[in-house]
This record gives C-alpha cells, structure tokens and sequence, in this order.
C-alpha cells in the first residue's frame, strides 16, 4: 500500500474529539476495535511491502563493504520509518468513511 498520497495525515499524536469516532458506530469501543483491526492490517501491507524491497538487496555473502555502502537500502528503510503509522492511517480513514466493517451480532437482530 502506498502511502504517499497520504500527506495530509499527520506523523505525530493528535487529540481526538472522542464524539467523532463513535458517530459511525454509536459505539465508541467498537469504533476502536475497528480502528485496531485496520491499523493492523495497514500495518501488515506496508511491514510486507518494505520486505519485499529490501529483498531485493538480499545476497548470500555478506561482504562488509556491501553492509556499509549501501546507501539507496538504508533511504528505502528511513522512507518507510517516515511513513504516518498505521493507527493514524487508519484512524484517517475510519473518520473520512473509507473502512467497510460489519458487525454480525447487529445484523442478526
């Protein structure tokens, strides 16, 4: 998942308008085990994404010059470090209605 279009978002703690998060749901602890389940699975996407370029410089011999040298390696690693993390992500997109949940003990009633 690219997060790049995710400037807006910010990289640090924002206080939170508890109402905000509970209109969706009516319920302010589902809102947030919604929210847990989202940043866990943006968590995941981009915990696979970085994996999948970082393997990329994966080699079988480890040469010392090659751990010291490798410049564009440590710039992918220090992009992901900068990403927003995912529990704002996904509190970003549970407040803007971009998160489909469902709740089965509500829907059987």
């Amino acid at each position: 998942m690219s997060q790049a279009k995710n400037n807006a978002i910010p990289n640090s703690t924002v206080t939170r308008d508890l109402r905000e998060l509970d209109k969706a749901t009516d319920n302010l602890y589902e809102s947030i085990v919604i929210i847990s389940k989202r940043a866990n699975q943006i968590g995941v996407e981009i915990k696979e994404e970085l994996n999948g370029k970082l393997a990329e410089f994966a080699s079988n011999n480890d040469n010392l010059e090659e751990v010291f040298e490798n410049r564009e390696q440590i710039e992918i690693s220090k992009h992901y470090e900068r990403l927003p993390k995912p529990s704002l992500v996904a509190i970003d997109e549970f407040l803007k209605d971009k998160v489909y949940f469902r709740n089965p003990s509500k829907e059987q009633e």
